[in-house]
């Protein structure tokens, strides 16, 4: 049930206790407000805000009144780990949300799986999801298979291509997507004619480039968070005049790059990876869940300089949390999880969650698709050609 349901069950009278007679719900934010990491989380913040003053504006959560414990960890991982020590030992909040990048998360994971305080984030690195070694921590986003296996699947499905350039930046993320996503691409019987990796600050991309067209590759795919990489591979592309298609990481969606760009064309055909929930069809429509969100929001929260899927996971990590306990009338770390462990197709905004006791990656791959890179509407994408 999300913010909404849980008002429809206060309107309609079920008894619940004064606020002043239950303790709160505290929920741990782990926020990197600040610092280079910090655009996602503003986002994310935004629909974490939004859920908890609905909540309480419902009168809470049977009767308790849901309390955000917030802390900046400026996306230093000793910093995430210092914040997530603090909350357990002293701020005693009962889950928490978050990090929200990876580098936080593989610090802090085992701190949380060692108190058993169930954790929900959205960070993509695998690993980071194991049910044996961490039962108390689900994810709320896809992993970093899943995204590969929506930007394999348009290149080979949609795109019907047979011969493909595999490209990641230097860092330790880039050099293992890459070579996961070319492993992945031969496994499925297309030819990764070249895989190379750049350093994100090389200024001329066009060697790299003319060896995959010289290699006869039918599709660039890329796999950076750095945007200004992103737009000189794009701009090369265009002075070369190759009308290759170029699909890969959301980093190429970032409205950073339109700045970057020698002109507005260089951002056609590029496909990066979204979401359903987020996408708008040719008409301009959303989701009908997504639509009625948005309304909820309007004159509330700003999605302009931000990404709608961000406001809306936070959204749902705050009522996936104040949905355990509303159900299970017990806000116990084991409580909370086996109530996510037996949640089947959760309606959630970002997406229908499914859980089990042996599966914590719950968003469904597939709502898992490409975006027109270079539409960005009011933090959502037209969905990429090819898609119903």
């Amino acid at each position: 049930m999300n913010a909404a349901g849980l008002a429809g069950a206060a309107a309609l009278g079920f008894p619940r206790p004064a606020l002043a007679q239950g303790e709160p719900l505290r929920i741990g934010w782990l926020a990197a407000m600040t610092g280079p990491s910090s655009a996602p989380t503003v986002g994310f913040n935004r629909g974490v805000v939004f859920a908890a003053e609905a909540i309480n504006g419902a009168g809470g959560v049977k009767g308790r009144k849901v309390e955000i414990v917030t802390r900046d960890s400026q996306g230093d991982p000793t910093k995430a780990v210092n914040a997530v020590q603090e909350m357990i030992s002293q701020a005693k909040v009962h889950a928490i949300w978050g990090p929200t990048n990876s580098g936080e998360a593989l610090a802090t994971t085992p701190i949380m799986a060692r108190a058993k305080m169930p954790s929900i984030h959205p960070c993509v690195i695998d690993s980071l999801i194991d049910p044996a070694k961490y039962p108390n921590a689900f994810r709320i986003a896809p992993s970093n298979t899943q995204w590969d296996d929506a930007v394999r699947s348009y290149c080979l499905k949609v795109l019907k291509v047979k011969r493909v350039a595999v490209i990641g930046d230097t860092t330790g993320y880039g050099v293992t997507a890459a070579k996961a996503s070319a492993a992945a691409f031969k496994q499925d019987g297309a030819e990764v004619v070249y895989l190379g990796n750049i350093d994100s600050t090389q200024p001329d991309m066009t060697p790299d480039l003319l060896r995959a067209r010289n290699a006869g590759a039918e599709a660039l795919v890329v796999w950076s968070v750095s945007t200004g990489m992103d737009a000189r591979l794009f701009n090369t592309r265009a002075r070369m005049g190759w009308d290759v298609p170029i699909v890969g990481h959301p980093s190429m969606a970032s409205g950073e790059i339109g700045g970057l760009l020698e002109k507005p064309a260089n951002w056609e055909k590029v496909y990066a990876v979204g979401y359903r929930s987020c996408s708008y069809d040719e008409s301009g429509k959303l989701t009908p869940r997504s639509e009625e969100f948005i309304g909820r929001l309007k004159g509330k929260v700003a999605l302009s300089d931000t990404l709608l899927w961000w406001v809306a996971a936070g959204y749902d990590a705050v009522t996936l949390i104040a949905k355990a306990v509303e159900e299970t009338g017990s806000s116990a770390p084991d409580a909370i999880v086996k109530h996510w462990n037996g949640l089947t197709k959760y309606p959630g905004i970002f997406g229908d969650y499914t859980y089990t006791a042996k599966e914590h990656n719950g968003y469904p791959t597939e709502e898992v698709v490409m975006s027109a890179a270079n539409s960005g509407r009011d933090g959502s994408f037209r969905l990429a050609p090819g898609y119903s």
